[in-house]
């Protein structure tokens, strides 16, 4: 299963991307706004893949509750991560049958700032857990995808979870049917380790 993005949450979305740029050397340009109140920017890990940093919207003051529950985070954190299946609805129907529920397939998008819409289906938890090891399900359809557009590039050079319950975490990464390296530890989290022009950078 491709990978299809990771999810860098951080909660002030302009210093965040200040942050990573002095961290890595490299700018990420501005994806967009979703109707949920939080906004994004975007660096490609590749021509298929992105990195995307997710922070609530600076251009909305309304404090509902968002995704990553950025409402209350306090410091960045890779918080989860998405695989692109070549039939979204069968995989999802595949995983149940497997004994894991990735969650409803619902619409979303985003207005890019020249005013595009882009528009793609994905897997929905209830749980608002702030870092999630299994990937949610996505499908752009007819949109173009976002590590098309020309996106200011680095290079994944390893990605893992982290968990206390390492047997539980792969029954549901295989239902799914997701790759990931998945170490033992005390606390669930992802690890991305990017080649950057200013060396190794690790995100967690």
């Amino acid at each position: 299963m491709s990978l299809d993005h990771l999810v860098y949450a951080v909660p002030d979305l302009l210093k965040g991307v200040a942050d990573f740029a002095e961290r890595t050397g490299v700018a990420p340009v501005k994806g967009g706004s979703h109707p949920g109140g939080t906004a994004n920017y975007l660096v490609g890990l590749g021509p298929t893949a992105y990195l995307e940093i997710i922070g609530p919207d600076p251009d909305v003051e309304d404090a509902r509750p968002r995704a990553f529950v950025l409402e209350s985070l306090t410091e960045a954190r890779l918080a989860g991560w998405a695989i692109h299946p070549d039939d979204i609805d069968r995989t999802v129907e595949l995983a149940r049958e497997r004994g894991y529920d990735p969650g409803e397939v619902q619409p979303l998008s985003r207005r890019k700032p020249d005013g595009t819409l882009l528009e793609w289906r994905l897997t929905r938890f209830d749980n608002p857990a702030a870092v999630r090891p299994v990937p949610f399900l996505i499908d752009w359809g007819s949109t173009q995808h976002p590590a098309a557009s020309g996106l200011p590039q680095l290079t994944l050079a390893s990605f893992a979870a982290v968990t206390p319950d390492v047997a539980s975490l792969r029954a549901e990464l295989d239902a799914v049917g997701a790759t990931i390296d998945v170490e033992e530890g005390r606390q669930v989290g992802l690890r991305a380790v990017l080649d950057t022009p200013k060396g190794k950078v690790t995100l967690a």
